[in-house]
């Protein structure tokens, strides 16, 4: 069944690659915040282990709500390693050691760089495609993102 939201093929082509993008973005953050939960020490164990899995339970949450959304555009939602890789911003970093405070700022630095990118991605929704439904969608990713690095912030201070 053909798709008819008031949005053509172009616009929502257009929309989805931002969002797979996204997406992409959103996995890589999780796995490295979940990668922290497991691998944190320190005096500030227990604090940051039940921290970062509360940071790594809300990204989950996005993701899949990132996915769905590309979906109900009807797209393809990204969904292995190798396209999260080739699509995020994001640096993996897999075998740099972290210290607990090496941690903290890595996360606060991928929850910055993706509201930045989202307020760039924005306007592309909106003004080059159209799509106030996807905008109001990454506004409220946005602030998210923002919320969770003042804890990260505030953890660094």
């Amino acid at each position: 069944m053909r798709i008819n939201i008031g949005l053509n093929d172009k616009q929502r082509g257009g929309v989805i690659t931002v969002l797979n993008t996204l997406l992409g973005d959103e996995f890589v953050l999780y796995a490295k915040t979940r990668r922290f939960h497991w691998n944190v020490t320190g005096p500030q164990f227990g604090d940051l282990h039940k921290f970062f899995e509360a940071q790594y339970e809300t990204l989950s949450k996005v993701v899949d709500e990132v996915a769905e959304r590309v979906r109900a555009l009807d797209g393809m939602a990204a969904g292995s390693l190798e396209e999260f890789l080739k699509l995020t911003h994001l640096p993996e970093e897999p075998n740099k050691k972290f210290d607990a405070k090496g941690m903290l700022a890595a996360l606060l630095a991928d929850h910055e760089s993706i509201a930045q990118h989202l307020r760039q991605d924005l306007g592309t929704v909106q003004e080059k495609f159209g799509d106030v439904g996807t905008a109001d969608f990454l506004t409220g990713l946005m602030q998210q993102h923002e919320h969770m690095a003042w804890m990260l912030r505030s953890y660094l201070k």
